[in-house]
């Protein structure tokens, strides 16, 4: 097996996602001030509270239970949460840290979810499945939707282990293609009577911006005529809360742009409904077809494909694998952290532009 050089996602941080997606009104972080702190102020912005026990050096000697008991008691007597995950990190699991015990001696009203995790614990989807447990143990979910999610996280890891991130030893981060290349071949199919697809198969949050490429799309049919076939995992009936309501956001704004949409799953199940997008993409029929979101969960793509996602490496290897359209939406997962509707991205603003006849 090769060395994966490149930074890859943490399992702290799956797990602490994993309890925003479950409504988590407070996550605290056992360990240092510093562990995970970009993601921590995205998932502020999410609306989630984010809190650390600020373990030092005396506390890897001589524990930080006590610590931890006096920070929970203080967290539900200042901000009275209904649901706090509490999520072990390299320094406090290390040394042995017993957060279930510490949660049970602290004895507070909020229901708690004690993570034992680490960054050593394996891949990523490792943290979030370490969430979906407490979950299911505390019956904020049920044993069968552990499972399921747990089969989809699985499922997400071997993809890129076949065809992702983890399948190549290093890549360098890319930049894309540029969005005016691409918009203009999606307009110039488009006003010659052609037919394009537009396939949406995003994780989570991310599709409030990548779902603004099938609005633009559909503007660009109806400035300049052709066809368009719309395709997405934007099922409202299935995932934990956070998700069903993403998805419910994402098909109001759709259907008051008049976008029909081909429904292929929900935004947690990217890694199963590629197939599904395929099948759909397969019975389109389209002259030019655009992948966005998470595109290599996609089987049987075309170099001709127009791939869009938020990862620079992820474009590097699209590059390498020989697809001449990959486009990039580098901001997108920072910008759609506190959103509740589709946001205009730069690739859908230029498609707008394009066919409006204000770029050449």
């Amino acid at each position: 097996m090769n060395d994966i050089l490149h930074p890859r996602p943490n399992p702290i941080i799956a797990a602490m996602y994993t309890l925003r997606d479950l409504d988590a009104d407070v996550i605290l972080m056992h360990g240092p001030a510093g562990c995970g702190f970009m993601a921590a102020r995205r998932l502020e912005e999410a609306g989630v509270r984010v809190m650390t026990t600020g373990m030092r050096e005396s506390d890897l000697i001589f524990g930080a239970e006590e610590k931890l008991v006096r920070i929970l008691r203080s967290i539900d007597d200042r901000f009275h949460p209904k649901l706090i995950g509490v999520v072990g990190t390299c320094a406090s699991m290390i040394i042995g840290e017993n957060l279930d015990g510490a949660v049970k001696k602290a004895g507070v009203r909020a229901t708690v979810l004690p993570v034992d995790i680490h960054g050593c614990s394996g891949p990523n989807t490792t943290g979030a499945i370490a969430a979906l447990e407490a979950a299911a143990a505390h019956r904020l979910i049920t044993y069968d939707e552990r499972d399921r999610q747990k089969m989809l996280l699985e499922r997400a890891t071997l993809i890129e282990r076949e065809r992702g991130l983890t399948s190549k030893s290093y890549l360098e981060p890319h930049p894309g293609t540029t969005k005016l290349s691409a918009a203009q071949a999606i307009v110039r199919t488009l006003r010659r009577g052609g037919k394009v697809a537009v396939a949406l198969n995003a994780k989570k949050e991310t599709a409030y911006g990548f779902a603004d490429v099938l609005r633009a799309v559909e503007h660009a049919r109806s400035a300049v005529g052709g066809e368009a076939c719309h395709i997405g995992n934007l099922d409202a009936g299935v995932g934990l809360p956070r998700i069903r309501r993403y998805a419910a956001d994402i098909m109001r704004d759709l259907g008051e742009a008049e976008v029909e949409v081909e429904l292929t799953g929900g935004l947690d199940e990217y890694a199963v409904s590629g197939e599904k997008a395929a099948e759909a993409l397969g019975r389109c029929g389209a002259d030019l077809r655009i992948i966005v979101g998470v595109p290599h969960t996609v089987p049987r793509l075309s170099v001709n494909d127009i791939l869009v996602t938020d990862q620079p490496r992820q474009l590097r290897n699209y590059v390498e694998k020989g697809f001449t359209m990959a486009v990039g939406e580098l901001s997108t997962h920072a910008d759609v952290m506190s959103a509740r509707s589709v946001l205009r991205s730069e690739l859908g603003e230029t498609i707008r532009q394009v066919a409006d006849g204000g770029l050449a």
